[in-house]
């Protein structure tokens, strides 16, 4: 009786397997609805925005940090004061 337990579990098993590969390939058959297509392709173009506006946010923050650093650089050769623009961190007790 094992052996006739264990021929009826790999039927159903290779059964299911059959009936996973048929609704897989209908499924690929199956093109992507217009409305799905859109709403994808509206969704990429705007991830597409956020990453190329982080990116320019990030340009001009590294842009503006060298300006600082610059105009130190030049004040400190000048012997001017730099200290007063540099923000200073309180050190935890």
């Amino acid at each position: 009786m094992d052996s006739d337990d264990n021929q009826g579990g790999e039927q159903q098993l290779r059964e299911r397997i059959a009936s996973l590969l048929r609704a897989n390939e209908q499924a690929l058959k199956n093109p992507v609805a217009q409305e799905e297509a859109a709403k994808l392709k509206q969704a990429a173009s705007r991830l597409d925005q956020l990453l190329h506006a982080s990116a320019e946010a990030d340009q001009q923050a590294l842009r503006n940090a060298a300006t600082k650093l610059d105009q130190m650089l030049t004040d400190i050769r000048k012997g001017k004061d730099v200290s007063e623009g540099l923000k200073r961190r309180e050190r935890p007790v």
